[in-house]
């Protein structure tokens, strides 16, 4: 068992896709508190904002395959797909979600007769500059961490 759980430990495609996470999230959770003066410790599992931590995972885990099995390996073309459809939901179906959400949440506050519990999360999705800067926080962690 205790083997087990240091082969997962040692295995780069897995720690360095959370250590890309972690790190995007810190970087969410710094801005946040320099621009509101106060801990929003929220940051640290909240979607959405700079940089995007969907990214920065599958982008970093693509880093760690290509590295070592190789650019043209099957397995790091998958990797690049799967981060590519991420990259896509980010600033495509998950921003637009973000927006309707925003909508939403003028209509029922300008409205009598509709009430929700609480309002909608509007910060969903990214910015094409977050996923880009995901992006660029995964490839650089997959290469300091190789």
């Amino acid at each position: 068992m205790f083997q087990f759980l240091l082969d997962i430990l040692n295995n780069r495609a897995i720690t360095t896709p959370v250590l890309a996470w972690f790190l995007a999230q810190s970087i969410k959770f710094i801005y946040s508190y320099i621009k509101n003066r106060k801990p929003d410790f929220r940051k640290f599992i909240d979607s959405g904002g700079m940089p995007s931590s969907h990214t920065a995972f599958t982008v970093s885990l693509a880093t760690i395959l290509g590295i070592h099995n190789g650019f043209s390996s099957d397995i790091f073309a998958l990797s690049v797909i799967f981060s590519l459809v991420v990259m896509a939901d980010a600033a495509g179906v998950r921003r637009a979600a973000g927006r309707q959400a925003e909508v939403l949440n003028k209509l029922v506050n300008s409205s009598e007769h509709i009430q929700l519990d609480k309002q909608l999360k509007e910060l969903l999705g990214h910015t094409p500059v977050e996923v880009f800067a995901g992006a660029a926080l995964g490839i650089i962690t997959g290469i300091a961490i190789n």
